[in-house]
């Protein structure tokens, strides 16, 4: 597209031209009455001078009639020619130098004024297309610095309103990207047209760009499309509780949906929210879990103190041997008793928000010692023999109680559930990071459905050999606080009838 300038300027140079060239014309028309005019008066003049002189010569008057007619035609021919050539080159130059000049003088007056429109013109183009960065020259000597700072404000104002548009968006977007809940937004079309992170990680959706796409292609769980079915069909808010199953593991969410309405009460589309709660119903049906098995835990023990001492108050302490067995039953369900509820309140202590472990330097190998030492008599019963593959110099960040109740754990678990006459493989080692602690026994090996949950408070693999033992289904749920409580890990590694690892991983000391 030319230019506005380059246009005006040819337009005006066109008129200047038909103008100048009209105008020549006017007068080539004119000028013969002016050269015949002009010729005439010349040719009398030279006339009566050439008539003055003749007189004073020897012609006759014939004679000199014939030369005075005879110079009036030539003079009269070559004075009408001359004229004619000069009067069109005055003319030619005359117009030329005038077109030449007005054309200067426009091209300097164009500059001046169309130059700023032009400009105008371009700053206005630039807004229309979202350039809001553009401003206008303003300048007071054309006229149009009004106009200029009019369009210069409305620039900075648009400006400013795309700068908080923007941020909002963003805010906005990273509301949404960062927020908790799963979001979907739905058009009245059934096309997805907001769709934040969270919602396709909860869903497990992987299709990456599902804007303005059909909900149903998207891959959505049938339970969640019944849902938004739901809600088109009744254009209302509506709340569910949503169970969703997925690979042998169940899902629980909480929906919440409602119709989005635009100007005019028109009814846009739906917006549904949903919220992870799987957490919470594992954590009800964890506490639910816990009151019972508590409740029978303690009531095992408090019903046979009672029942053999109701019977001991019938009488029978006076059989002094009936008397002593009845008090050692007593005394062990006592010491029972009294270990469950050590345990519930170390559970209860370790669980707390905030819990924090005494960290020393602390030698592995010393934690060992003493453990051992503990569980020799453990040893001894069932002739377990031990196997040590032990590094002196692996030092932790750890409370020393606290580690040697974790080995302690572990190492009863272990020779609880192995059988007589086997070997206990025990391990020191450390990697750049964590100083490991292994057990490894050749008991009876926990299967794959059951490691996720030997850490739940009273899951036992054998309940009646740990009964026996006088566990109280607690210990590896201490255990896994106490590792957790040193920002460590634990491992299990298990194989049903050939025996179960565990690994503890404790912070090295840093140097």
């Amino acid at each position: 597209m030319k230019r506005f300038q380059s246009k005006l300027l040819r337009t005006y140079s066109i008129i200047i031209g038909l103008i100048l060239a009209s105008l020549g014309l006017v007068l080539g028309q004119l000028y013969p009455v002016f050269v015949n005019y002009s010729t005439v008066t010349l040719i009398d003049s030279k006339m009566e001078q050439i008539s003055t002189y003749l007189v004073e010569t020897e012609l006759s008057k014939e004679e000199q009639a014939n030369v005075k007619q005879l110079l009036n035609s030539t003079l009269q021919y070559q004075e009408i020619e001359n004229g004619q050539h000069s009067l069109w080159l005055f003319l030619f130059f005359v117009l030329l130098i005038t077109f030449l000049v007005a054309l200067f003088l426009g091209s300097n007056i164009f500059k001046k004024y169309a130059q700023p429109i032009e400009h105008l013109t371009e700053t206005a183009m630039e807004l229309a297309r979202g350039n809001y960065r553009i401003r206008a020259f303003e300048d007071d000597f054309s006229g149009m610095s009004t106009l200029s700072n009019s369009i210069n404000i409305l620039a900075r104002n648009l400006h400013d309103i795309s700068v908080m548009r923007e941020t909002e968006k963003e805010r906005l977007k990273t509301l949404i990207e960062n927020m908790g809940s799963a979001l979907i937004m739905i058009d009245r079309n059934g096309l997805v047209t907001i769709i934040n992170r969270s919602f396709m990680d909860q869903l497990q959706i992987s299709i990456e760009n599902v804007d303005g796409k059909l909900f149903r292609k998207i891959g959505l769980p049938d339970q969640v499309e019944a849902f938004i079915d739901k809600l088109f069909l009744t254009e209302s808010s509506y709340r569910e509780q949503i169970q969703i199953k997925r690979n042998l593991h169940t899902y629980y969410k909480d929906a919440y949906g409602a119709p989005v309405i635009g100007e005019h009460g028109r009814w846009l589309g739906i917006v549904v929210v949903m919220h992870d709660i799987t957490e919470l119903i594992k954590l009800e049906q964890v506490r639910k879990d816990f009151v019972a098995n508590v409740s029978h835990e303690l009531k095992t023990p408090v019903t046979s103190i009672k029942g053999f001492s109701e019977t001991l108050l019938y009488g029978a302490y006076k059989n002094e041997e009936t008397l002593i067995s009845f008090l050692e039953i007593i005394h062990k369900e006592s010491n029972r008793l009294q270990m469950l509820i050590t345990d519930l309140l170390d559970l209860s202590k370790v669980e707390q928000v905030g819990y924090e472990v005494n960290l020393q330097k602390v030698k592995l190998n010393d934690v060992l010692n003493r453990c051992i030492d503990m569980s020799t008599h453990l040893l001894e019963e069932k002739e377990i023999e031990l196997a040590f593959s032990v590094e002196d110099s692996v030092k932790v960040l750890g409370d020393s109680n606290r580690l040697m109740q974790i080995m302690m754990n572990l190492v009863t678990n272990a020779i609880t559930y192995s059988s007589d006459h086997t070997t206990l493989h025990i391990s020191i080692f450390k990697n750049e990071k964590y100083g490991i602690f292994r057990i490894q026994d050749e008991g009876i090996g926990i299967s794959k459905e059951e490691i996720s949950r030997i850490f739940e408070r009273f899951y036992r693999v054998d309940r009646a050999r740990s009964r026996n033992s006088g566990g109280t289904g607690l210990g590896l749920a201490i255990v896994k606080h106490l590792v957790e409580a040193h920002h460590g890990l634990i491992e299990v590694d298990s194989e049903v009838g050939k025996g179960t690892c565990f690994t503890v991983y404790i912070p090295l000391v840093k140097s």
